[in-house]
């Protein structure tokens, strides 16, 4: 049974007015249990639409998504969140800045159980967390009552990853997790969620515009163009890709030169 199944996705934003945009035409992506699928595309791809999708941030117009063989196409998102993990872009995002390092891994730690008056972090915890951040190699478990606030842009994003894959989702989601990182902290955090979703053997989705990134990291390979995927790579095939052969792809799909200068600086 696939992890994730979209069915002939659609989403068109604006519909019947001048702005009308058709930001997904048709999607259809199934992944298997651990499969750590690449996503990359110009911009207004339906890359990002397609994780929103996912996450459920808003309603599909056609089409349906499961996960681990559960419908969930009209599932609100709150709903969703007990399937996902997921990552976003900025790295103030996902983590509470006026809250301790400590008190950001019980939250997720806790999410989704009973609640009670009781807050406190037991010694257990404290302990189970410092060897979680210990795995970093980032020196954040001798830091574990700072504000995360305080914490550099990496250290917060790989905070996030701890948090987001603290109850192993089904899907962890990460969008364009390494885009705002400088390139040093961006390689550290990327290796960082490579030992992650290996370890744990989670199934992942994560975009990028590194075309260097999306063909080093994962097992499988998905451009996306126009709202519609172009290209699913995978295996021995996937390893010998170079990018020279991203850009041809794109080219051969799109009708006309490689112009993504993001992409293409990437």
């Amino acid at each position: 049974m696939a992890m994730l199944e979209l069915n002939n996705v659609r989403k068109i934003f604006n519909p019947g007015t001048i702005n009308e945009k058709t930001a997904l035409e048709g999607v259809s992506l199934s992944l298997e249990e651990g499969d750590f699928v690449t996503v990359i595309g110009g911009n207004g791809a339906g890359k990002s639409t397609m994780l929103n999708a996912i996450a459920g941030v808003w309603p599909i117009d056609e089409g349906s998504i499961r996960i681990d063989g559960e419908a969930i196409t009209g599932i609100p998102e709150y709903r969703r969140a007990r399937y996902l993990g997921r990552v976003f872009q900025d790295p103030n995002t996902g983590t509470a800045a006026d809250m301790q390092i400590d008190e950001n891994l019980a939250l997720a730690a806790r999410r989704g159980q009973k609640r009670t008056l009781r807050w406190g972090i037991t010694r257990k915890e404290k302990e189970s967390y410092r060897e979680l951040l210990a795995t970093l190699d980032l020196g954040l478990e001798d830091r574990m009552t700072a504000k995360v606030g305080l914490l550099s842009g990496g250290q917060r994003q790989a905070l996030t990853l701890l948090m987001a894959s603290l109850q192993q989702p089904k899907l962890l989601l990460l969008d364009e997790h390494t885009a705002a990182l400088d390139p040093r902290t961006a390689k550290k955090v990327l290796e960082i969620t490579n030992r992650i979703v290996t370890e744990q053997n989670l199934t992942a989705l994560m975009i990028t515009h590194n075309m260097k990134d999306a063909i080093r990291t994962g097992n499988r390979l998905v451009m996306m163009h126009e709202g519609q995927i172009i290209y699913d790579v995978r295996g021995e095939e996937k390893e010998h890709l170079q990018v020279s052969d991203l850009m041809k792809k794109f080219e051969q799909a799109s009708g006309g030169e490689f112009a993504n200068d993001r992409m293409m600086l990437s």
